[in-house]
């Protein structure tokens, strides 16, 4: 029992750290600075001053910074969706997968002919720092919803090029004692069982646990998120024990899962929601402790960092990956916004862990090296997102949280009650109640405007932006969907 007040003291102490980096959200709003790079640097100061801290082995921070992105990946993959990821599925795997393997190619470039680096430690960060980073894409979006295809691309690349990187240096770790072409072919054949035999994981575990999220009937309703939690650790363990990625396999499963009408889906992704949230504070925390200040400044490892960031922010990705949109069906401000929202983060310093461990004699350096690339791309360029956004007219709207909610809960599937949006331009838009053409056969029950219920009467006005609640006959022969659709958009559900 003599252990009980240090253990109970600790976690005090891991708590409050925890509520204080959930509070600092609010203060990266004010200050413009994205929530992960506070993360990042307060965890590095406290392992710089506090004793003990910096003594956590590089092996534990990877291994919590793996489940965390588990929990990041597969919610990710929920939020974009199946229908979603369609739309833009061409766009993202073009990006996520070729806009990587030629990122890679133009960092190592710059880290050779540049900054002087061999070409093994240059091909190290190239590949560390080729990825995006879903955990900062979202944290830096936050609350704000981006209009058009851009939005899609964005995020989908950020899910779509983590494990590309991850596979690619995997492979590339794996074939250290080997050379020349003979390394290459190694390493190509390895990643591409990775790709192919995680993207077929995933595609499997996700059709399972859809059919047993529909299908399987639990007893209590608690339990259905923690079975999709567990769901996803399955698949992720199943893939990595197959040697192929992981990570894939966890995406591709949460796209499949995002659209599906499921028992208690509203819980699951909330549940998942929260859990990415502790996950994103946890990756940066743990990666954090891992930052050596002291060390940042030997062999000019922060200048090297810097302007590495600065010409892969400037010059690789608006020349490479700018080229790889010109086929993309943005327009010319979508373009730009995603060359430019290309952000570093947790995956690229995991990256940089597995360097460390790999123990060659420009290891540290090379950390710190990726340290400071991301902290560059972090705090520069996710601080300047918004402001981009509005420079080059994408659109960019705030959703303010919701925190009250008003339902019914059903024994059966309700198959008829459908939700819409209200497109601008829509039939419905500026129409009132008595005057929509909605037949016999579907009654509007809710309308909400700006976060409040509008009282449902024939004279009431039907707004842009409002969210409809109706009741339809499933024997209807007619589609409601297309009085709330824009012009020219496909009528949908959200």
């Amino acid at each position: 029992m003599t252990d009980v007040v240090p253990f109970a003291l600790l976690v005090a102490v891991v708590s409050i750290a925890g509520l204080l980096a959930v509070w600092s959200n609010r203060v990266s709003e004010r200050i413009r600075v994205p929530a992960p790079a506070i993360f990042l640097v307060a965890a590095a100061v406290a392992s710089h001053t506090v004793p003990g801290l910096d003594d956590l082995p590089v092996i534990t921070v990877q291994r919590v910074v793996t489940v965390m992105l588990i929990l990041l990946l597969f919610d990710g993959g929920m939020h974009i969706g199946w229908r979603r990821f369609r739309s833009a599925a061409g766009a993202v795997l073009w990006i996520g997968v070729v806009g990587t393997l030629v990122t890679t190619v133009g960092v190592t470039l710059l880290a050779h002919l540049v900054f002087g680096f061999d070409w093994r430690p240059a091909l190290l960060l190239g590949v560390a720092l080729a990825p995006t980073d879903p955990a900062v894409v979202f944290s830096v979006l936050g609350r704000r919803e981006i209009g058009g295809r851009s939005g899609t691309v964005l995020e989908g690349e950020s899910g779509a090029n983590d494990p590309v990187g991850i596979a690619a240096m995997a492979a590339l770790l794996a074939t250290a004692g080997s050379g020349g072409w003979h390394a290459l072919g190694e390493g190509t054949a390895e990643f591409a069982l990775e790709m192919v035999l995680g993207l077929a994981v995933g595609a499997a575990g996700g059709y399972l646990l859809s059919v047993l999220m529909r299908r399987m009937p639990l007893p209590n309703g608690a339990l259905y998120p923690l079975q999709t939690l567990l769901g996803a650790g399955a698949i992720y363990g199943t893939a990595t024990a197959l040697h192929g990625s992981g990570f894939l396999a966890v995406f591709v499963a949460g796209i499949l899962l995002g659209d599906l009408r499921a028992p208690y889906k509203g819980e699951i992704e909330r549940f998942h929601s929260s859990l990415a949230s502790l996950g994103e504070i946890v990756a940066f925390a743990m990666l954090g402790l891992t930052v050596p200040l002291a060390d940042l400044g030997d062999a000019h490892a922060w200048l090297i960092g810097l302007g590495l960031a600065v010409l892969l922010a400037l010059v690789v990705r608006p020349l490479l990956v700018g080229a790889l949109l010109l086929v993309v069906d943005l327009n010319r401000g979508e373009r730009l916004f995603v060359v430019w929202s290309g952000l570093k983060g947790a995956v690229p310093i995991l990256l940089g862990t597995y360097i460390l461990t790999d123990a060659g004699p420009d290891a540290g350096r090379l950390y710190g090296v990726v340290v400071v690339v991301v902290a560059f791309s972090v705090v520069v360029q996710g601080g300047l997102v918004p402001s981009v956004a509005h420079r080059l007219g994408v659109p960019m709207r705030i959703v303010e949280p919701e925190p009250w909610s008003l339902g019914m809960r059903f024994r059966d599937e309700p198959t008829g009650l459908r939700r819409y949006q209200v497109g601008a331009g829509a039939p419905a838009d500026g129409c009132t109640l008595a005057d929509l053409d909605l037949g016999e056969d579907a009654w509007i029950s809710m309308i909400s405007r700006d976060g409040s219920l509008v009282p449902v009467r024939g004279d009431t006005v039907v707004r842009a932006g409002d969210e409809v609640l109706l009741l339809v006959d499933s024997r209807a022969e007619t589609d409601p969907a297309r009085l709330f659709a824009p012009p020219g958009a496909a009528p949908g559900t959200p």
